[in-house]
């Protein structure tokens, strides 16, 4: 069970198992990465010899021949051209040959098996289980900011020891710790850690520094740094690179890793059969696809290179009906008092499983005369999609793990290190299981189909509308819902005596839906709050008290936004504890006013004022003066190379500056920072809070104007002193 895999320049291929002993490379010399190529439309009459005469005579070419496989899941077996490639990294350039050929029309052919990641690939063509026999060592290097752009480190944090001196100082602390540990997987703070150091010991003359495992390589560039664009949303990917006999885990760069851990991560491995290196740095999307191509490949299906699914012929009022999203029942503004949260487990993946929803299955040709999908007309083949495949072994393994964590937690003495393992696994699963609707409609997913969204969609609905009749019915108020959650409260209107069980009526619900309808919390009371600009509700802006509990459940407010700082965060907790003890606007304006005496006072530490914003574009791309401009124009003053897509740290040290002098980066000495600023940023968190009670922020202003006691600080602001 490899759980690295590294190619060589001379396409030998090492696999690294983790053993008790430290990891054991097996060298392969006979592996041939394979890709296919087919017509494109099954009905075409194309003679694939010309194409596998001029792959024959390519030096990259191992060997052709004319396979049975099956193009697509709605086509069956025919003859395809099976191209065995010499290196992994030409397998690319040459699926790219078959569209420049002038024998063949442009758009007749297509490529298949093509772009997969290379240690993925591996393990798919050659039957390897990448999921670690033993537990994975780590060690983890870390920089902080002022190094990151630096071409020699001053200062490097090793297994949590900070080490600062000389270049030598550094890479003799490295070693010693490779010595020590020898650590199956690099879990570094940037990956560009990787080249600087190797630099850094050709400057230094330090010719025994490696951090490979084997001897003839020391690391390679896998990919360049690139910017991308998801949802209207800029990204960053950095430069990846691989280490022999160690897989590199970079926290710039990797979801699964930073959002649950490496239990997580392996539980993913073993799903999706790509190693830890890949499964870290890989999105939602690529995971899931992973786990879909694998089903694919046992179904001896065929992968295509670029998706070209046509979209099902829809009359327009079908496609009237189609173009709507899930259920969305509006907020009622306002605070209300013992709210229940009820809660579909998993509903789109649990859709998707109970009515067979899968792009090979749904309108199929052998039902068009049935009426599957509720409102659209589509029908749904009796045969078993193979997304229901992927997803119920997910959507299983879930529920025994969310049950294992409540086992663990009821015990007496919890085992920690149990709870995290169990926790990282289950919060790998839930994400994937978060993403397979999306996917569906995602234009560029290699299997997904906009019908199935659109037929996931039209079932929730109907699924939402059906228990929010029956709560109703059964005596209780829906005051929010959207998409798989709704929240009640008694209807006061009935009569205690009258109104049924919510735990009984739930499962009645869970029976007549066959999906789970779980309680998944009670409230003494939860607040919805309107949207900025309107009276209507917002539709994830909430919080409320969990009843019997000290916890709060905070959503869409600046207490759960990533930019907002530290002390705002803890001044909007601070007059949560206020109302739910007094229910009073009153309290909560008097821990305003509190939070204000000290920013005004200079009292609040800088570090507590820190604002991390994400950087859109290039310094040069932004027309506007903005705080982000103001710190970029530092950093790059500072020699200090912040990409798009990356995150920015700064505290605000006087607003009304259009210069770099408006910010000041986080890890700068900051002497003082912009109290009325920050005043202003308090207002937004606590009108947050009184929104829903009828409170503005005007008047909240106000208020405070008219109960302010005048001070000399009150007039000062410590940033101009």
């Amino acid at each position: 069970m490899p759980f690295t895999i590294d190619f060589l320049s001379d396409g030998h291929v090492l696999e690294w198992e983790a053993t008790v002993d430290g990891a054991v490379a097996t060298e392969r010399d006979n592996y041939t990465p394979r890709f296919y190529v087919a017509p494109r439309d099954p009905a075409a009459d194309l003679d694939l010899t010309t194409l596998q005469s001029v792959y024959d005579q390519h030096p990259d070419v191992v060997a052709t021949e004319m396979d049975a496989r099956r193009p697509g899941f709605r086509r069956d077996e025919e003859a395809v051209l099976a191209v065995d490639v010499a290196h992994i990294d030409r397998v690319t350039p040459l699926a790219r040959q078959a569209r420049q050929l002038s024998d063949y029309p442009v758009g007749d052919l297509a490529c298949f098996n093509v772009d997969f990641s290379r240690e993925f690939r591996y393990c798919l063509e050659t039957g390897a289980d990448p999921t670690p026999a033993n537990e994975l060592s780590t060690l983890r290097l870390s920089l902080p900011v002022t190094e990151t752009s630096n071409d020699v480190y001053g200062e490097l944090t090793v297994a949590g020891d900070t080490v600062t001196g000389s270049p030598t100082d550094l890479l003799t602390a490295v070693q010693g710790a490779l010595d020590a540990h020898d650590p199956d997987v690099l879990v570094c703070s940037t990956s560009e850690i990787v080249p600087t150091l190797y630099e850094m010991a050709t400057d230094a003359g330090v010719d025994d520094f490696s951090l490979s495992r084997w001897s003839d390589v020391d690391y390679q560039q896998l990919a360049s740094r690139s910017t991308y664009s998801s949802y209207g949303r800029v990204g960053h990917s950095p430069a990846r690179y691989n280490v022999p006999g160690r897989a590199i885990i970079d926290e710039s760069n990797t979801f699964f890793y930073g959002e649950t851990n490496l239990d997580g991560v392996l539980d993913l491995v073993s799903r999706s059969k790509k190693p830890v290196q890949e499964l870290a740095w890989a999105s939602i999307g690529n995971v899931l696809t992973a786990i879909q191509i694998c089903e694919a490949h046992d179904r001896d299906i065929l992968v295509p290179w670029n998706s070209w699914r046509h979209e099902f012929y829809k009359p327009m009022g079908t496609l009237h009906d189609a173009d709507r999203g899930g259920f969305i029942f509006a907020p009622e503004v306002g605070l209300h008092e013992n709210v229940h949260e009820l809660d579909f487990s998993s509903l789109y993946p649990n859709i998707i499983c109970t009515r067979n929803v899968s792009p090979d299955v749904i309108r199929c040709d052998c039902h068009s005369d049935r009426d599957d999908v509720p409102g659209l007309g589509y029908s749904i083949c009796e045969d078993r999609g193979y997304l229901v495949d992927v997803l119920q072994p997910i959507i299983d393994a879930r529920d025994e793990i969310k049950a294992a964590i409540r086992r663990e937690k009821e015990r007496d003495d919890p085992d920690e290190d149990r709870l995290a393992e169990l926790e990282g696994r289950s919060g790998a699963l839930k994400w994937i299981l978060v993403a397979c609707f999306g996917y569906q409609g995602f234009s560029n997913a290699k299997f997904g189909r906009i019908e199935c969204h659109e037929a996931i969609n039209a079932f929730a609905r109907e699924i939402l509308l059906t228990a929010k009749q029956r709560l109703e019915a059964g005596g209780w108020r829906v005051v929010h819902g959207i998409v798989d959650s709704i929240w009640v409260t008694p209807d006061l209107d009935v009569d205690d005596e009258d109104r049924e069980n919510l735990e009984t009526l739930a499962t009645a619900i869970t029976e007549e839906i066959e999906i789970r309808l779980e309680h998944e919390a009670h409230y003494d009371w939860v607040a919805f709050v309107p949207q900025r600009e309107s009276d209507a509700g917002a539709l994830t802006k909430h919080f409320g008290k969990v009843a019997g509990d000290d916890e709060f459940k905070i959503r869409g407010i600046e207490a759960r936004q990533r930019s907002t700082p530290p002390f705002i965060e803890a001044v909007q907790r601070d007059c949560l504890d206020r109302l739910d003890a007094t229910r009073s606007p009153d309290a909560v304006l008097d821990c305003l006013q509190d939070a204000i005496k000290r920013l005004h006072a200079g009292t609040v530490p800088v570090e507590q004022l820190v604002e991390r914003n994400r950087v859109s574009k290039p310094l040069e791309g932004y027309s506007q003066n903005t705080q982000n401009v103001a710190a970029l124009k530092r950093a790059r003053e500072q020699d200090l190379a912040i990409h798009p897509g990356q995150d920015i740290e700064y505290v605000v040290v006087d607003d009304e500056k259009s210069s770099r002098e408006r910010v000041a980066l986080a890890h700068e000495e900051i002497a003082s920072y912009d109290a009325s600023y920050y005043e202003t940023e308090l207002v937004r968190a606590v009108e947050s809070v009184l929104a829903p009670l009828g409170w503005d922020r005007t008047e909240i202003r106000r208020e405070i104007a008219e109960t302010r006691v005048p001070e000399l600080s009150a007039y000062t602001n410590p940033a101009k002193n």
